[in-house]
C-alpha cells in the first residue's frame, strides 16, 4: 500500500510530515488532506483576521 506524508503550513509554521500514513490511493490520500484543512484554524486561533492554510501531499 502507498505511503504518503501532508506536509502543513498555517503561514507562520511549516510542518513537514516525517510519520505519515498508509493509503490506497493518492485520491484517499486527496480526501485525507481535504479533511484535515477545516480542522487546522479551529486548532489555532489566529493572530490576524485572515490567514492561508495549506496541507502538501507527498508520497514515498
Amino acid at each position: 500500500m502507498p505511503h504518503y506524508f501532508f506536509d502543513t503550513d498555517d503561514g507562520y509554521f511549516r510542518h513537514e510530515d516525517d510519520e505519515g500514513f498508509e493509503l490506497p490511493s493518492l485520491d484517499a490520500a486527496r480526501i485525507e488532506a481535504l479533511d484535515a484543512l477545516p480542522d487546522m484554524p479551529r486548532n489555532k486561533l489566529p493572530d490576524q483576521d485572515r490567514r492561508t492554510y495549506s496541507v502538501r501531499v507527498r508520497d514515498e
